[in-house]
């Protein structure tokens, strides 16, 4: 076998922290290394230092001096005795998986992969190697992970690292019985090898957190161990991050940096966190303690220039109306307000609708789950992706529009994705939701609920009207792939198949409608006030309920048969029609398309997802003369909610020309939770308003309108001047015709108008 030597161009900071290097629990680590190990995991850091120093200017051997810089630090130095063990052992899959974790710990992914891989070249049984892409799997919540490690352990059932990767597993996905018994085995292992066992312990006191036993005994005995030992606070606050618990991740986490103030990534984490809550200033200086020490973590150096960008966003409060109270209860009547971060080129256009948008929802929500809430509501709207991609770096199970911290909220701006990818209003509904479930519980509902509440609003309150389910996951009912609903976090956390996050999205947001149809809002609201008092799953359903979980799973089937059976049974005919409609349309035969769109519109007639068939039947009638029936057939499609903006200006306008001038601003006016930066929809909204002779909604278009920057600036501030005329503010009205005229001197109606108010 013909091996390349691979040659990694490797830019290190020199002089990192020895105490990031994760424990080598290999059966094959040189024992000349012992004596130091053993000073290093108790914390004696100086006599460690000594030792490794010692060890580096005396071996020979170069994979002791690669372990021994890494331990001291110069991680440029292991680089290169890495490489040079490898040109002098070709044949050693140790110096390959041992050179890949000094990558997988400077976050170079893609390299250690690549070492694993040549390592199991050379030896396809080598088990270090096999955990090595175990541990890269489960950090990105691959399912695989799971299989790999029961591999290592079929082969060697006294491998410390496949129990603790088990344990992390378990723990990630809730599964806490499970992780305490992997933790149960590594104890052992850990005794009977003589290995330290402080990710032991710190996987015991996350357990123990999660079970709600704050002062755990296995922090203590870390502590004795290792007085510095930082992870373990820091591995606990991981799986507070993964249960969304952020505040009791953050409090962890300023102990870690206090016993080791040089563990980076509890810094950056610190810091990520401390973003989650809006603590700014506190993020940025954790982060960049956190960049001094690991500057190549693509994550510390992305959010750092995340919050750099925060120059160019204007931060913008607003107050709630307050609520309806007796004179004695005046304080209960004054509401938190909300807090928006928007891009200073679309604050402008913006504002107005999200203000409105999250105002709406809090009102809503307030009274569906009888909560008021206690803190500003944050809203982040982003116009470039990757910006709210570092948002939610790192985290399991996030949507790809939107995420809530609790009463902190991001998500992409409408000019985030393409025009009509996305319906932000309802993005935003969906993350408003989220703040309602999070806070009432104290952050302690499990993720399957407050998604499930969270979707199940979007259906039934939400701006875009109707349930919508994708196709896949109509796949996925029909093919039985939804899971039990003590499982159904795991379909989250690490999926096993692709496309099974939506599909837990939507089985979630079902699951709730069923509860709303079998128990009422009352049995929503009960799950929650069980969650806030520390209810598990199994708890919440048989209290709140009074079914055990095998029963509801029983419920839920049968309603998922009531509500889908008829659709499941048609769909792949469904299927076929729809695909002959689009064939008949790229050969232009429109009366096939009629055809063949109303035979898949009759068998399923609320679907308004991908595949446009609505869309392509109204674009036949058009087609063939027939306009009456092509209106007709697009506000079916949008009273079910579609909502592609180029249909609804369309549809708009044909409703408009029809007479039926409320219709259309009806229907044109959704179009501003899809594509709200388009400066035709605000000036043929605050024409239509003026001419209904609603001039506040008139003028809240047209500032719209100016803010979009449009060439023809004279015809904006003219159009603002006939608002401000029709609510009778004459200055303002004055003041905006001279703009008009400054910018186009000879424009006859603002001089026409102007004449008119000056007389």
């Amino acid at each position: 076998m013909n091996l390349r030597i691979i040659f990694f161009s490797f830019y290190f900071f020199c002089l990192q922290s020895a105490n990031t290097q994760p424990i080598d629990y290999s059966a094959d680590r040189d024992s000349a290394l012992k004596t130091c190990d053993e000073h290093f995991y108790s914390g004696q850091r100086q006599e460690a230092n000594d030792c490794y120093l010692s060890l580096l200017s005396s071996s020979t051997d170069a994979l002791i001096r690669a372990e021994s810089a890494w331990r001291v630090g110069d991680l440029q130095a292991a680089n290169a005795y890495f490489r040079t063990g490898v040109e002098i052992n070709p044949e050693s899959p140790r110096v390959r998986t041992r050179w890949a974790r000094l990558f997988l710990m400077t976050h170079q992914n893609s390299d250690a992969i690549q070492l694993f891989e040549e390592a199991l070249e050379l030896n396809a049984e080598y088990l270090p190697a096999k955990l090595g892409l175990a541990a890269v799997a489960a950090g990105r919540f691959e399912d695989r992970a799971k299989a790999l490690v029961q591999g290592v352990l079929e082969a060697d059932e006294l491998q410390l690292e496949a129990h603790l990767l088990n344990a992390q597993m378990s723990l990630e996905e809730g599964a806490l019985e499970a992780a305490d018994e992997s933790l149960n085995e590594a104890l052992m292992i850990a005794e009977q090898k003589g290995l330290p066992p402080l990710e032991v312990y710190a996987l015991k006191a996350s357990v123990d957190l999660l079970n709600d036993i704050v002062e755990s005994e296995w922090t203590d005995l870390s502590l004795n161990f290792n007085p510095h030992y930082g992870d373990i606070y820091a591995i606990p606050a991981h799986f507070y991050v993964i249960t969304r618990r952020y505040r009791e991740a953050t409090e962890l986490l300023f102990k870690a940096v206090s016993i080791q103030p040089d563990l980076w990534s509890a810094h950056a984490e610190l810091g990520i966190n401390l973003l989650r809550t809006n603590r700014v200033n506190e993020a940025q200086h954790h982060l960049s303690l956190a960049y001094d020490g690991d500057p190549y973590s693509a994550q510390i150096v992305n959010t750092l220039r995340l919050i750099d960008s925060f120059e160019n966003f204007q931060v913008l409060e607003r107050e709630l109306p307050e609520i309806e109270a007796d004179v004695a209860d005046a304080d209960k009547a004054k509401r938190p307000g909300m807090i928006l971060r928007l891009h200073k080129d679309e604050a402008p256009i913006l504002e107005e609708y999200v203000a409105s948008l999250v105002a709406e929802s809090i009102d809503v929500f307030s009274k569906r789950y009888q909560f008021e809430l206690q803190e500003p509501v944050v809203a982040e709207l982003y116009p470039d992706h990757d910006d709210f991609a570092v948002r939610t770096s790192g985290l399991p199970g996030i949507g790809l529009l939107g995420v809530a911290f609790g009463y902190l909220v991001a998500m992409d701006s409408p000019s985030g994705r393409g025009e009509g990818e996305f319906h932000w209003g309802t993005t935003l509904w969906h993350e408003i939701a989220h703040v309602f479930t999070l806070e009432s519980t104290n952050h302690l509902v499990p993720r399957w609920f407050s998604e499930g509440v969270s979707v199940f609003e979007e259906w039934m309150t939400g701006p875009r009207p109707g349930r919508h389910i994708p196709l896949h996951v109509l796949d996925a009912m029909k093919e039985d792939k939804f899971l039990p609903i003590l499982d159904l976090d795991s379909g989250f956390i690490r999926p096993t198949y692709q496309g099974q996050i939506m599909v837990s999205y939507m089985q979630a947001g079902l699951i709730c409608q069923y509860i709303e149809s079998r128990w009422g809002q009352a049995g929503l609201i009960e799950l929650l006030r069980l969650y806030r008092n520390g209810a598990v799953t199994a708890e919440a359903i048989e209290d709140g309920l009074g079914v055990d979980s095998n029963e509801f799973d029983e419920g839920f089937d049968a309603f998922i048969d009531s509500e889908f059976q008829s659709v499941l049974a048609i769909l792949d005919d469904w299927k076929e029609h729809t695909e002959r409609a689009h064939v008949a349309a790229n050969e232009g035969n429109w009366e096939s398309v009629l055809d063949s769109s109303a035979a898949s519109i009759d068998m399923y007639p609320d679907y308004v997802e991908e595949g446009d068939i609505y869309i392509l039947h109204a674009k036949a009638h058009e087609e063939l003369g027939q306009i009456d029936a092509a209106i007709a057939t697009l506000e079916q499609y949008w009273r079910l909610g579609g909502y592609e903006p180029g249909v609804l200006h369309q549809l708009a306008d044909w409703l408009y020309e029809s007479d039926r001038s409320g219709d259309a601003i009806e229907v044109l006016s959704d179009v501003i939770f899809v594509a709200p930066l388009d400066e035709s929809l605000h000036r043929k909204l605050g024409d239509w308003f003026l001419e209904s002779e609603n001039g506040e909604l008139a003028l809240r278009e047209y500032l719209a309108f100016l803010a979009t920057s449009p060439h023809d600036e004279a015809s904006a501030h003219y159009r603002l001047a006939r608002a401000y005329k029709q609510l009778e503010d004459q200055e303002k009205t004055r003041e905006h015709l001279l703009y008009a005229l400054e910018t186009a001197p000879h424009y006859r109606e603002a001089q026409q108008l102007l004449l008119e108010i000056l007389r």
